[in-house]
């Protein structure tokens, strides 16, 4: 039976086409090298993220707390102040930040909100926007 071309190179070589294990080798621990130098840098993408979207819905809740002034002239705070300024908490926060609304006697009167952080955000901390504009602690703001 005669031979094809790709039958006569491999016998001619003695080498048969592909990878070896230890190239394939080298390639898996490039690639392990590789995904462990990103994987921290990943993870604090994510942190940052999420921070962001808990900020965001902080500064929407401190707009509606001056909306609800104007129209009842006192703050919603407590267990309720979301639901009384109409707002859930997003899917984007909710699994990262319990939020709280909490009244402030002043003088002057007024509202603190407060996200403290669980699950994976907890290395992060809690954030706190007051409603003299206050945000805290700085350096996440």
């Amino acid at each position: 039976m005669p031979q094809s071309g790709l039958q006569r190179q491999i016998a001619a070589s003695g080498r048969s086409q592909g990878f070896t294990l230890i190239e394939l080798m080298v390639a898996v621990a490039v690639v392990g090298i590789l995904a462990g130098l990103a994987w921290p840098s990943y993870r604090n993408y994510v942190m940052r993220a999420n921070r962001s979207a808990a900020q965001q819905f902080m500064l929407d809740i401190a707009n509606r707390e001056e909306q609800y002034m104007l129209d009842a002239r006192s703050y919603a705070t407590g267990s309720t102040a979301l639901t009384s300024l109409n707002l859930t908490v997003p899917t984007a926060v909710s699994p990262n930040y319990t939020l709280s609304v909490a009244a402030v006697t002043g003088p002057p009167v007024g509202y603190l909100i407060t996200a403290t952080a669980i699950g994976n955000q907890l290395t992060d901390g809690n954030l706190t926007l007051s409603s003299a504009g206050t945000k805290t602690p700085t350096s996440k703001w």
